[in-house]
């Protein structure tokens, strides 16, 4: 399985993209603004789009890419998500205000986006990969995602997503025991503002080291979501948090095989 980094920052400024992954070339994982470096064809590809939560950082793209690919598909791209993610993305964003609803159009019949309701534990299989909804907790409903490459007895190694997520004791006991290549934390704030993180439901490093004893060494670790201007402070901190963990930042443009 290819994971491709299309943003993994928490706001934009020049060269810093909001969160959207691309896992081989048909499944999105949320929808930030960097999924504006996908060329026309490599958006026509994905068939489904698994969303965290509702914030604007994370679901930008979904409207602009219906819009993009509406002639060049024949069957709708599918999002998952939480009902209530549902319902705030039908309500405030395709409601025929903000953007057209691509829930109807083309045609009521035959839409460019059609939308599946997930819940927490729910595992879902879709083109060739497996899927499990893993809990979060964020200001609104929220979820993160582990996938991987086969389904069943042929399940390979675990890519984990935690989402937008503050300090998450539900998430680990899920994780137990699995075979986890990759596992994609968010650490939105440096210390400086660990206030701000605990209200907003992020992590910043010293909430991350609390986590960190739950999180097995062997698992390669990447930080996410940090606001621009401050990951190099964020890097700084974490590093002084353990020296047995695998941590490194994520940055838009690289390519993982799992």
């Amino acid at each position: 399985m290819k994971i491709r980094v299309l943003g993994c920052s928490g706001a934009i400024a020049a060269g810093c993209k909001t969160t959207a992954f691309l896992l081989d070339d048909d499944l999105l994982v949320d929808a930030g603004t960097g999924v504006g470096d996908l060329t026309l064809e490599e958006l026509a590809r994905i068939d489904h789009i698994l969303v965290s939560h509702s914030h604007l950082d994370h679901i930008v793209s979904i409207p602009l890419l219906a819009d993009s690919v509406m002639g060049r598909r024949r069957q709708p791209i599918v999002v998952h998500a939480l009902p209530a993610t549902i319902e705030a993305l039908r309500r405030h964003v395709l409601n025929d205000v903000i953007w057209p609803d691509f829930g109807r159009l083309p045609s009521a019949e035959a839409p460019v986006l059609r939308f599946s309701p997930i819940e927490v534990g729910q595992r879902l299989e879709l083109g060739g990969k497996t899927i499990e909804v893993l809990p979060a907790r964020h200001t609104v409903p929220a979820v993160g995602y582990a996938v991987c490459a086969g389904v069943g007895a042929a399940a390979g190694r675990w890519w984990v997503y935690t989402g937008d997520t503050g300090p998450n004791p539900a998430l680990w006991p899920r994780l137990a025991g699995r075979q986890v290549g990759m596992l994609v934390i968010e650490t939105a704030f440096g210390d400086q503002e660990r206030a701000l993180a605990a209200l907003s439901q992020h992590h910043c490093p010293s909430s991350l080291r609390r986590e960190l004893q739950h999180i097995d060494p062997r698992w390669p670790l990447y930080l996410t979501h940090a606001k621009p201007g401050e990951m190099l402070r964020i890097a700084d901190q974490v590093r002084a948090l353990d020296g047995s963990h695998r941590i490194a930042h994520l940055e838009a443009g690289q390519v993982f095989e799992l």
